[in-house]
């Protein structure tokens, strides 16, 4: 038996290996996705102050601190009691759209599309956002950009780009001013013609990649993400759907405080990140997929005229419930430009320069939990405290472990479709990392779990022989 590895995984964010076992004819006998570092933000934030946790977890990641800051601003409002006044809601959305437009804008054009417009079989070391540069310069500056374009959102609202620290438990700590908010009106126009374009030009070579769009993990799993009670497409505020993959409902509008009775929790001896799963169908078959593929099979439309056009296309197209993972990148330039009609809305209502932003309150539960749609995926972080405020415990669940399943099925599906031992060609291998890549997971994001870590430690001899081993 032969044994491939992958290791790193390239363009994504954080660490991971693929391992692929070849039987004796060169075919792929096994696969296994690993998530090969540990963070730990569960266990060392046992003891801070639970208004502390947001600028604490937002240290978690570089590319979506805005996200955690709103799962944990939300879960500290539901320790503190408090019911947050209607702007700051408004404006902790308008935050999101920002931080969803310069995510994806970041994975689709950086990290993906070296991919789509160099050829999954092109030279790697021209692979990259440089050929990009090179071979497509005015899709380039577009990229660059729309993601400039959401990170000046986030700068002009948070005064900071990463770690702002302007969303806080209770509401926002600042007012959104005038000329501030006039200064977001005044990019929308161009960021708008940019994603309207990006989309047009993806429609027209989508097709291309036919193959792909049969093999990259279009195995049907349920799909889940947040919705209001009409079905509109949420991104901050909602309850939690559950489709199947006919598109039937399963579970509608869950709170968050009632998340442990359709998610569970596995660990996987290979990996450190955990395997989430559907309970009601239990571990290992509860595989659903979180994200833009997911938010769009869950939600009835996105609630937005030009997103909702694009919706109904991307339907029409490919069905009811989309499978294909290769379609997240379809998705997730939806998504860019529902998120960027939101920021209009929220601009243009009255309401959003008001200056009743926060609310202020002590403990008055022992439990809080916060649920929020990052741009990868569901966000949850749980938290319970003592009587003086001290986080006692935290749970986090990060959007790329709820796909933690759907990732190594997909691995091993691209794996067994591409992979010949007998004619090894890098393309081929590119593929397996490719739809590793369709889910954009931020594994430093998603490794935090406490207790009994996955380890496996041998001691091997001079002739590579294992002489002794340690698992855990």
């Amino acid at each position: 038996m032969r044994t491939i590895v992958i290791d790193p995984v390239t363009r994504i964010e954080g660490h991971a290996k693929i391992t692929i076992h070849l039987d004796d004819e060169g075919k792929v006998a096994e696969t296994a996705f690993h998530v090969t570092q540990i963070r730990g933000f569960e266990k060392f934030t046992e003891g801070r102050p639970f208004y502390e946790m947001p600028a604490i977890t937002a240290r978690i990641c570089g590319i979506c601190p805005i996200s955690h800051l709103l799962a944990s601003v939300k879960a500290c409002d539901a320790i503190m009691s408090v019911r947050i006044p209607p702007t700051a809601a408004k404006l902790r959305e308008l935050l999101h759209c920002g931080q969803i437009t310069q995510s994806h804008a970041l994975s689709f054009f950086h990290l993906s599309s070296p991919d789509m417009l160099l050829g999954f079989d092109s030279d790697p070391a021209r692979r990259n956002v440089i050929g990009v540069i090179e071979d497509h310069p005015a899709l380039a500056k577009d990229g660059i950009a729309l993601r400039k374009f959401g990170q000046q959102v986030i700068e002009t609202l948070a005064k900071e780009r990463i770690h702002p620290s302007w969303t806080v438990p209770g509401g926002v700590n600042a007012p959104l001013d005038r000329v501030a908010r006039d200064r977001i009106l005044a990019g929308l126009p161009e960021a708008k013609a940019i994603a309207l374009r990006t989309i047009e030009f993806f429609k027209g070579v989508v097709d291309q990649f036919s193959d792909e769009i049969a093999n990259f993990g279009n195995a049907p799993t349920l799909s889940a993400g947040l919705t209001d009670a009409d079905g509109n497409l949420q991104l901050y505020d909602g309850g939690m759907r559950f489709v199947d993959a006919s598109g039937k409902i399963v579970v509608d509008q869950m709170a968050p405080q009632d998340y442990q009775q359709f998610i569970g929790e596995a660990t996987m001896p290979y990996s450190y990140l955990k395997a989430p799963y559907f309970k009601p169908l239990g571990f290992p078959n509860g595989v659903y997929r979180v994200g833009p593929l997911a938010r769009l099979n869950v939600a009835a439309r996105c609630g937005t005229p030009l997103a909702d056009v694009e919706f109904a296309e991307f339907h029409q197209r490919f069905g009811k419930v989309v499978d294909s993972s290769f379609h997240f990148h379809y998705a997730r330039l939806i998504e860019i430009i529902y998120a960027l009609e939101r920021m209009e809305m929220l601009l243009n209502d009255p309401a959003i320069l008001d200056r009743h932003v926060r609310a202020t309150a002590g403990v008055n539960a022992l439990e809080g939990i916060g649920i929020a749609e990052a741009p990868r995926g569901t966000l949850i972080h749980h938290y319970k405290v003592n009587e003086d405020g001290a986080i006692t415990w935290a749970n986090l669940i990060v959007a790329t472990g709820h796909n933690n399943l759907a990732i190594s099925h997909s691995v091993d599906q691209v794996a067994r479709r591409y992979i010949d031992g007998a004619k090894m060609q890098e393309g081929m291998l590119n593929r397996v990392s490719a739809v590793v890549r369709a889910y954009d997971p931020c594994l430093s994001c998603s490794t935090h779990a406490d207790g009994q870590y996955p380890l496996d430690i041998q001691l091997v001899d001079a002739a590579g022989a294992v002489v002794d081993r340690r698992r855990s």
